[in-house]
C-alpha cells in the first residue's frame, strides 16, 4: 500500500511548485509567534469565530446542519442538543476542543484515533463508534442524470486494523528521522487515512480533525484562528477532485500524491495569508472608531459584504454596532443593499 513507500515522496514531491508553497508557508509561520505574543486580544476573537466556523463547516460538508443561532449556542456550551445532527455537532466541538487544548500531549496512534472517533459520537452512542469498519465500504457519487457510480473503493475491512498500525508507525518513524519535509508527511498521512477509510462513518470529519492535530503538533497553529474546515468547504469541488486524482492506483502503490498534497499545501498557505490580512486589518484600524472601520471595508468598490462577513473581518465589533453602522451608511447612501433576508449583502454606492 502507498503509505509504505516514503522514499517515493522525496522523488516525486520536491517540485518547484511544491517547494514554493512550502517556502511561503515557512515565511508566514515565522510571523505567527509574533502575532500570538503581541495581539492576544485580537486572536482571542478570531479563535472564537474559527471554532464556530470549523464546527459548522466540517459537519455541513457531511450534510449535518442546524440554525446559526443554535450552532453558536451549542459551540458556546449554552444549550443541549435536540436532534441527531446537533448531537454530532457537539461531538465535533468536543474533539476540536480536546485538540486545541491538549495537542502537545496527544500521540499519533491507532488507539488515540479510535478514542477521538469515540468522542465524536459520544452524544448519540452509535454502535460503530471507536471501532474500525467491519464491512467493506465504497465512495459513491451521483452524476447529473441521477446515476450512482463508484468513485473509489477503499481498503478492505479485514486489512484496516493492520493498515492503521502501519500508517501511524511509518508516520511517526518518518517524523523522528526528519529526512522528509513534515508538511509533506502530514498531507500524505491524511491522504492515506482517507484511502484506508477506516470507519463505517465519520471518516471525513476525522480526517479534518487529524489534520488540525498534526499541524498543531508541528507548530502550525493558524487553524486556531482561520478555519481550515471552512476553507475546505469553500473549495469542496477542488478537494474532491484532488482526492480522486491522488487515490487512483493507491491500493497498488501506483498513485500520484501530487494533486492532493499540492491542494493541502495551497490551502494552508491561504489560511496563513488570510490570518495575516485579518490581523493587519484589525491592527491598522484599531485606533479608528468602530463605525469608521466598518465604513472603510467598503472602500473596495468591487466587493459586497454580508453582516457575517463584517463580523468576521472585525471580530471585536458587536453585531448591534455593525447593524447600526450599516443602517447609517444606507441612510447616507454610501452603500446600497443587495438581496433580502439571509442572502442580504451591501456594496459601495458607485454613483457617489
Amino acid at each position: 500500500m502507498s503509505f509504505n513507500d516514503y522514499d517515493k515522496l522525496i522523488n516525486e514531491l520536491y517540485t518547484p511548485e511544491i517547494i514554493n508553497l512550502i517556502t511561503g508557508i515557512y515565511e508566514y509561520k515565522g510571523k505567527q509567534q509574533l502575532f500570538i505574543e503581541s495581539k492576544a486580544d485580537v486572536l482571542n476573537s478570531l479563535l472564537k469565530i474559527a471554532k464556530i466556523q470549523s464546527t459548522e463547516a466540517s459537519n455541513r460538508i457531511e450534510g449535518i446542519y442546524t440554525s446559526n443561532k443554535r450552532l453558536k449556542e451549542l459551540v458556546n456550551y449554552s444549550t443541549k442538543p435536540i436532534n441527531r445532527d446537533e448531537e454530532e455537532i457537539l461531538g465535533y466541538r468536543d474533539v476540536l476542543t480536546t485538540i486545541h487544548e491538549n495537542y502537545e500531549f496527544i500521540p499519533i496512534s491507532p488507539n488515540i484515533i479510535l478514542q477521538l472517533h469515540r468522542d465524536l459520537y459520544k452524544y448519540n452512542n452509535n454502535s460503530f463508534a471507536s471501532m474500525w469498519k467491519n464491512s467493506d465500504n465504497i465512495i459513491e457519487e451521483i452524476d447529473q442524470s441521477g446515476k450512482h457510480f463508484v468513485r473509489f473503493k477503499p481498503l478492505a475491512a479485514y486489512k484496516t486494523p493492520d493498515a492503521m498500525i502501519s500508517l501511524c508507525d511509518k508516520y511517526n518513524k518518518a517524523i523522528r528521522e526528519n529526512k522528509i519535509e513534515h508538511l509533506l508527511l502530514i498531507s500524505k498521512f491524511i491522504l492515506d487515512f482517507l484511502c484506508i477509510h477506516p470507519f463505517s462513518d465519520g471518516n471525513g470529519r476525522m480526517s479534518r480533525l487529524l489534520t488540525i492535530l498534526l499541524l498543531y503538533k508541528e507548530g502550525y497553529l493558524v487553524p486556531k484562528y482561520i478555519s481550515f474546515e471552512k476553507l475546505i468547504e469553500d473549495t469542496k469541488d477542488e478537494y474532491y477532485r484532488s482526492l480522486y486524482e491522488s487515490s487512483l492506483g493507491w491500493v497498488d502503490n501506483n498513485n500520484s500524491n501530487i494533486p492532493f498534497i499540492k491542494y493541502y499545501l495551497s490551502l494552508l498557505l491561504k489560511a496563513y495569508k488570510e490570518f495575516s490580512k485579518r490581523v493587519d486589518f484589525i491592527d491598522i484600524n484599531s485606533k479608528l472608531s468602530k463605525g469608521y472601520r466598518i465604513k472603510n471595508i467598503f472602500d473596495d468598490r468591487l466587493n459586497s459584504y454580508s453582516k457575517a462577513d463584517i463580523l468576521n473581518i472585525c471580530p471585536d465589533i458587536s453585531k448591534i454596532m455593525v447593524e447600526k453602522t450599516l443602517n447609517q451608511l444606507l441612510n447616507e447612501q454610501y452603500i446600497i443593499k443587495l438581496g433580502q433576508g439571509k442572502s442580504t449583502k451591501y456594496i459601495r454606492n458607485n454613483n457617489l
